[in-house]
């Protein structure tokens, strides 16, 4: 589906082989008989992939942020907000965590948790989505405003309850595209794309891409030798160690294990990495 500069939508097929396009992507077309054509994609700004088992695929582009939307009741789970944020570092996006339900008991053991993600620099925004709506709508204007915001976030923690707050045409406009499509399975599988200001104050400048599947975020575009880079509180200790290929695990004088044994890496986060770390050297079939 592809949207014009004038705000229109046409179902659009692509040429020849099939094409890896992707919500974002910015595309030249040609109109014909029943719709368009897509003939080119665009570069990409950047580029996030979902996984599979074994496979990955792309699934967004052109981002200015994702925000990951955690919650303390069902607990978030510490791997997977790991995994979007080396992600989304990776590709040189924008993080913003959302805490929802703050209204909550358990929002004081989420906010223990989210506590070394803000040690590095990781914007935090406190939510109670549905206890008070209108103060989320507030927190969130600034963080949202004139961006392209991707958001994920596991079963539980309110995706469907923001997404519905800031767009309340929500499931009318995916009803709409999935008809579209002549396809009902697309309501649910599918990466969205919302505006979040109407076309009549201007061009848009907002949008919010909903996505399901955060559990099955990607990371095997990545190599094994760059993941502690791209963990902050890793990535602060490189050049201390004896060896310049030290893969920060069972070296002798390895400064990340140092430094973790000063406190100044938490233990949970070391696991975080020795597990992915093992993930991403695994042979690629």
């Amino acid at each position: 589906m592809v949207e014009t500069p004038e705000g229109s939508r046409v179902r659009c097929q692509t040429r020849g082989k099939k094409s890896d396009l992707v919500v974002g992507d910015i595309v030249r077309w040609a109109v014909t008989g029943d719709g368009g054509v897509i003939e080119a994609l665009e570069p990409r700004r950047n580029l996030l992939y979902r996984q599979d088992d074994w496979r990955t695929k792309s699934f967004a582009a052109n981002l200015d942020q994702v925000l990951v939307l955690v919650a303390g009741e069902p607990m978030f789970s510490e791997t997977q907000l790991a995994r979007a944020l080396i992600a989304a570092r990776a590709e040189n996006i924008a993080v913003t965590i959302g805490l929802n339900k703050i209204d909550l008991p358990a929002a004081a053991t989420a906010r223990e948790r989210l506590a070394p993600y803000r040690a590095m620099g990781v914007p935090l925004v406190e939510l109670a989505l549905k206890a008070d709506p209108e103060g989320a709508r507030a927190r969130l204007g600034p963080v949202l405003a004139d961006k392209t915001t991707l958001v994920l976030g596991p079963s539980g923690t309110g995706k469907s309850t923001l997404i519905n707050l800031l767009v309340p045409e929500a499931a009318a406009l995916v009803g709409e595209i999935s008809q579209a499509l002549q396809s009902g399975r697309h309501t649910t599988t599918s990466t969205t794309w919302y505006w979040l200001d109407p076309a009549s104050q201007g061009p848009h400048r907002a949008a919010l891409i909903d996505s399901p599947g955060f559990q099955e975020f990607g990371l095997r575009q990545i190599g094994p030798e760059q993941l502690a880079g791209l963990m902050p509180d890793l990535g602060a200790q490189l050049g201390q160690c004896r060896f310049y290929n030290c893969t920060h695990r069972q070296e002798p004088g390895c400064g990340v294990r140092a430094a973790a044994e000063r406190g100044e890496i938490s233990p949970w986060r070391m696991r975080i990495y020795d597990e992915l770390f093992e993930e991403l050297s695994r042979p690629r079939y």
